[in-house]
């Protein structure tokens, strides 16, 4: 007897089941369960996530957000990407006027936020220190990611929010022998290529507060990324 397919919705679900019991990368999960139990002082009445933090968002998106990792008093405090941190302070706003997200602030697992069009995820599940996760632990979590983009059967668009989620998305077409090589492939800010895949790789600098509080990257600059995603998800 066949056995029965999983919708995506299913698939990827699964699929994160799978992240938030990965134990495959020492060093982080160590990392992780520490500043869960030290905590910042701002945030001692809360229970930290602690744990790899799985992918957020629609099963039929068809543009996805490609981060690093997450932070470790943000995601790894509160189990979702780019929330309770200030680069998700900077973001979802600019979703939510893009028309990707239901509200404007994102705080908890529970804050009734969603995703419409859109998924998020990052390189590597689990905050490293420094933010600067290693080669092999960047190479453990490859697979997360090979089978969240196989699993998103309406992806159009991979916005990569950095140079490190750029650099990602273009390994894993390389392993998948549908680019001989990365050099063709510049990293910059607006930075847009069609991939032999179908689906564009579209670039920006990342949402850190290194970025916006210097003005590297504007509300303007990052608000165009995104409704440039949407007028390339509509007419791949």
């Amino acid at each position: 007897m066949p056995r029965k397919q999983l919708s995506a919705k299913d698939a990827l679900a699964a699929l994160n089941a799978r992240i938030i019991d990965c134990n495959r990368c020492a060093r982080l999960r160590i990392y992780c369960a520490e500043v869960a139990v030290k905590k910042r002082r701002a945030y001692m009445d809360w229970e930290y996530w602690g744990r790899p933090v799985p992918s957020f968002g629609d099963p039929q998106a068809r543009i996805l957000l490609l981060g690093l990792a997450p932070g470790a008093h943000g995601s790894n405090r509160t189990g979702r990407p780019f929330t309770g941190d200030g680069s998700g302070d900077f973001l979802y706003p600019v979703l939510y006027e893009a028309g990707f997200a239901s509200q404007a602030r994102a705080t908890s697992r529970d804050d009734g936020m969603k995703l419409y069009d859109a998924q998020i995820t990052s390189v590597v599940r689990c905050a490293p220190p420094d933010n600067k996760p290693l080669p092999e632990e960047l190479a453990n979590c490859a697979p997360f990611l090979e089978r969240e983009l196989e699993g998103l059967k309406d992806l159009r668009v991979v916005v990569a929010l950095g140079r490190i989620g750029f650099e990602a998305f273009l390994n894993y077409l390389k392993r998948k022998n549908q680019i001989a090589s990365k050099r063709e492939y510049e990293f910059r800010h607006g930075a847009e290529y069609s991939m032999p895949d179908g689906r564009v790789l579209l670039a920006t600098y990342h949402p850190s507060n290194q970025n916006t509080n210097t003005g590297k990257l504007t509300r303007p600059m990052f608000v165009k990324i995104f409704e440039r995603a949407r007028r390339l998800a509509d007419h791949i």
